[in-house]
């Protein structure tokens, strides 16, 4: 594991770099602690392998283990990319929902990218602290992250000595291996294409040059030993049923694992662009539009009444279909950009999408109020909210989901339940309730016999 003190250290782009370099040799698996969608998909494009999350919050351990075992399969090595500071999770009294937490239950070494932009000699007192705060991690090493000259980088080691770690590797600083920024959050790696391969190469560049892969390779090498005896997931044999799902530049936001479970459950996944296809996929029997960035591509969306059409239809001619976030701004009416710009978009939401100055941030735990098209009333899962835009309701009826605050009272009412249609803003991981691809398959199955 890559791991940090802190977010803003550097950990994204230390972790693509090695990823990037190893795979010049090796066949890497990435992986990302927490609900991130961003830093996955730098992973896969610096290893050519998808990334996938775990996160010890939103599933359980075994769907954790689970996850870990299908991911790594024939690769050389793993690299897991932590999520803000080690130990940072739901609260300061335990690890739950940490990247040291998911390091424990993976038996995975940790290396920690430590900034030490204004520190010397303390960096030693850092690295200790963290050592010594859980004696049950095993911290391995560390990596110095934007060190200031060879001076800088002699204090930097005689201070690790002195605690008994090794540096892996001294980084100068170097902004050009910052990723770029933007309102909600670092560009996707699909976004920018030129940029990200530039991204992956200086930073494959810098690694190579300044740490020992060598070292760091044994230390992979010497990992404990993970049971993962019980990981295996049966699939159901025979026809596929055919789900659409969006997949663009606009819409980009997904957990493999996701499209793994559907397949399990016997779906064939088949993607499709709402920004340049002019129609849906032919013989499907279902349509899941995820998230993104469709804002930024409102007018495209718009100009494409094509699929617009399409999609409206098929909606209303009962095709099972799930929409979140992105995915809900898109089946609304139309949308509003912050300069009040106007884009039609599919229309089988009541209301319209529009974008505001607040962030809508963190997990979210929901309980159903109906039953819907993933979930039976009452039941609970767990998922994570990301986004700007809000919805805005022409009457409040037809909603999915109760979202319980972290104290556990319930805070509001969410999104759209109606027929065959499920919508809302949260992005839900089904593997906090495996059942959800069955019965999305299930309900596919059965419109298809129908039609």
């Amino acid at each position: 594991m890559i791991a940090a003190p802190s977010s803003g250290s550097g950990k994204t782009t230390i972790a693509v770099g090695i990823m990037a370099a190893l795979s010049d040799s090796k066949v890497v698996q990435g992986f990302k602690v927490g609900p991130d969608y961003i830093d996955p998909n730098y992973h896969t494009a610096a290893t050519g392998r998808i990334s996938r999350n775990i996160d010890s919050w939103m599933l359980p351990t075994n769907e954790i283990m689970g996850i870990f075992y299908r991911g790594q399969q024939e690769a050389d090595i793993s690299i897991i990319e932590g999520v803000m500071g080690l130990y940072d999770g739901l609260e300061g009294k335990s690890e739950s929902g940490s990247s040291a937490e998911v390091a424990k239950l993976l038996n995975s070494p940790v290396v920690l990218v430590i900034d030490v932009r204004a520190m010397a000699g303390s960096v030693g007192a850092v690295a200790l602290g963290f050592k010594n705060f859980d004696p049950d991690l095993y911290l391995a090493g560390i990596i110095a992250n934007r060190v200031g000259s060879l001076k800088h980088a002699q204090f930097v080691i005689q201070a690790m000595e002195r605690v008994g770690l090794p540096v892996i590797g001294c980084i100068p600083r170097d902004q050009a291996l910052k990723v770029p920024e933007r309102h909600l959050g670092l560009f996707t790696a699909g976004e920018r294409e030129e940029a990200t391969q530039k991204l992956i190469k200086d930073a494959k560049r810098v690694v190579r040059d300044n740490l020992d892969m060598d070292l760091f390779v044994s230390i992979a090498k010497n990992a404990p030993e993970l049971d993962i005896s019980g990981s295996t997931r049966s699939s159901i044999v025979g026809e596929k049923i055919r789900i659409a799902v969006a997949r663009d530049e606009a819409f980009c936001f997904y957990y493999q694992d996701n499209f793994d479970l559907l397949e399990a459950a016997g779906a064939e996944i088949v993607f499709f662009s709402p920004l340049r296809d002019k129609k849906l996929p032919e013989n499907i029997a279902g349509l899941y539009l995820g998230g993104g960035y469709p804002e930024l591509y409102a007018a495209e969306i718009a100009e494409n009444t094509s699929i617009r059409t399409a999609i409206y239809e098929a909606v209303l001619s009962g095709l099972p279909a799930y929409a979140e976030c992105g995915g809900l701004m898109t089946m609304t009416k139309f949308f509003l950009d912050s300069q009040e710009n106007k884009f039609p978009m599919v229309g089988v939401l009541p209301g319209h999408a529009q974008m505001t100055d607040q962030l809508k941030m963190g997990y979210r735990e929901v309980i159903t109020v109906e039953n819907t098209l993933l979930l039976t009333k009452d039941e609970i899962v767990r998922g994570h909210e990301f986004h700007y835009s809000e919805w805005i309701r022409e009457k409040n009826d037809s909603y999915a989901y109760a979202v319980k605050s972290r104290a556990g009272g319930i805070e509001r009412l969410d999104g759209f339940a109606k027929g065959n249609l499920l919508a809302s803003y949260i992005h839900i991981h089904f593997a906090s309730n495996p059942d959800i691809a069955t019965r999305f398959v299930n309900k596919c199955k059965f419109w298809q016999t129908r039609v």
